[in-house]
């Protein structure tokens, strides 16, 4: 009864998120809703006595909880500079994030308060001042809406709720800039930034361009300065993951670390892992993307070491509502998230069911499990993949076995150069020197397949239905067995 239940309250709750981000419900609606809710949760628990009335209204409840979760979070749609669009407006704001540096501008995050209120415009600039995170800056422009295009692949790119995930409702483009003071943010933040930066610094004295790019990619999802060509060679070749803030790769490097340890005991291991995780997020200056990776890292982790695939099952879902509390617009609106919630449950239920066909390959440096784990990714998130982004890679199953085995080993070596970067300089040039070798084997792989002519296609039009029609199959054959036991009281 109390898994029935448990399963009931998030999975009403997550469906109450989708429909609201995708229709507009009244509010007194939902009250109306909700109040029928609990007038069938006493009537049931009180009168009737049947389980199954209970369980389905716990879910129309929570159903209707998180259609008023998602309202609460976008009335904020409507605010203080609703009057003031498509109008040149002068205002004061606050840079809450790091800049990101593009190839040819840099973008800023600003936080704009007025009275109680808050919004976030997304200003993008040119590099003829230094911006940092903490900046109070005064600046004058356009005012306007984000607006939705059609990216390369030919995907309409929803712009404004990608946007508004991360509570940015407005964008100004090349505006008039001026810094009035600086430090003015978190000081902890500011502190993770500055260690951040540092980091890289060490990384990039000891490593030469384009090898270095990669490394600061692999170890802290740094690729804004990657070049257009390279980004999309990594996006050709299906590897476009390892440079990016994934569960997946922050759990290698706690994977690989575990085994370096694994002559202790069995439970130090762990712990030493789940450490190199939050040591990861740390260096990545603690951003939402980060602490999302670290959390699905961590299950993963768990649930890899422990084989306890039914608790973690528990753990992952109740992971995602709490996020989807927190932000209830990441459900429909944010793929990173969205793809590291497939990519986790590729891992944690798919590859244990397949590693039997690969029982040819050596297990020695954890190559069988790299191969089954990357086998069952690759065939759990295309169909998501090719519907988001259109992009099918028929090179990237090869492309990621014949560099996935390195890459623990490639960004061991970078935290080891980075870190004792700190202490000493000479210290550190062995490990950035060997660690520049797997580089360079592993950019040369990416441009070896980019570089075929059938290395990838686009799919502009993959349909919704197909893809559902696919996952429930995947789900059918994963799932089908405790669904069963489920509804078999």
């Amino acid at each position: 009864m109390q898994d029935r239940i448990f399963y009931s309250i998030c999975f009403g709750f997550v469906f109450g998120i989708f429909l609201r981000s995708f229709l507009i419900i009244d509010f007194y609606l939902v009250i109306l809703f909700s109040f029928i809710s609990i007038i069938l949760l006493l009537f049931f628990i009180f009168i009737s006595k049947n389980k199954w009335g209970i369980i389905l209204s716990v879910f129309l409840l929570v159903f209707s909880l998180g259609i008023f979760r998602f309202q609460l979070a976008d009335k904020n749609s409507i605010n203080f500079l609703s009057l003031q669009e498509n109008k040149k407006v002068e205002l004061l704001g606050l840079i809450v994030d790091e800049p990101e540096i593009k190839e040819n501008n840099q973008k800023l995050i600003v936080q704009v308060k007025e009275n109680n209120e808050k919004t976030k415009i997304l200003i993008t600039a040119n590099f003829d001042q230094d911006f940092k995170y903490g900046d109070e800056i005064n600046f004058s422009g356009n005012l306007q809406k984000p607006q939705n295009f059609t990216s390369d692949q030919g995907k309409e790119f929803d712009y404004i709720n990608y946007l508004k995930k991360d509570g940015i409702f407005y964008v100004m483009n090349y505006p008039k800039l001026e810094i009035i003071s600086s430090d003015n943010g978190s000081h902890i933040k500011s502190f993770l930034f500055s260690i951040k930066n540092k980091f890289l610094e060490k990384i990039n004295l000891l490593i030469s361009d384009p090898e270095n790019l990669l490394m600061n990619g692999l170890i802290l999802g740094e690729k804004s300065l990657f070049s257009e060509s390279l980004r999309q060679s990594f996006v050709n070749t299906g590897t476009i993951h390892i440079i990016a803030l994934s569960g997946y790769n922050v759990t290698i490097v706690a994977e690989w670390i575990m085994k370096l340890f694994s002559f202790l005991p069995y439970n130090f291991g762990i712990y030493i892992g789940i450490l190199a995780i939050i040591l990861f997020v740390l260096m990545t200056g603690g951003s939402s993307t980060a602490i999302r990776a670290g959390i699905m890292a961590v299950l993963m982790l768990f649930a890899r070491a422990t084989g306890r695939n039914y608790d973690v099952a528990r753990a992952l879902i109740l992971t995602a509502v709490i996020m989807i509390i927190f932000n209830p617009f990441i459900l429909a609106f944010d793929v990173s998230f969205q793809l590291s919630f497939i990519a986790t449950i590729s891992v944690i239920f798919l590859a244990p069911k397949i590693e039997k066909y690969f029982l040819w390959i050596t297990p020695k440096f954890g190559l069988r499990d790299i191969i089954s784990v990357t086998t069952a990714a690759y065939i759990f998130v295309m169909p998501f993949i090719l519907y988001k982004m259109g992009n099918l890679s028929i090179v990237s199953l090869p492309a990621n076995i014949l560099i996935l085995p390195f890459i623990p080993f490639t960004m061991l070596l970078g935290f080891l150069s980075g870190i004792l970067g700190f202490i000493w300089y000479l210290l550190a040039m062995p490990f950035g020197y060997v660690s520049y070798f797997f580089l360079h084997y592993e950019l040369a792989v990416v441009k070896f397949f980019s570089d075929l002519p059938f290395s990838s296609f686009t799919i502009s039009n993959f349909s919704l239905l197909i893809t559902i029609f696919i996952y429930l199959c995947f789900f059918y054959k994963l799932f089908w067995v405790d669904i069963k036991k489920f509804f078999a009281w």
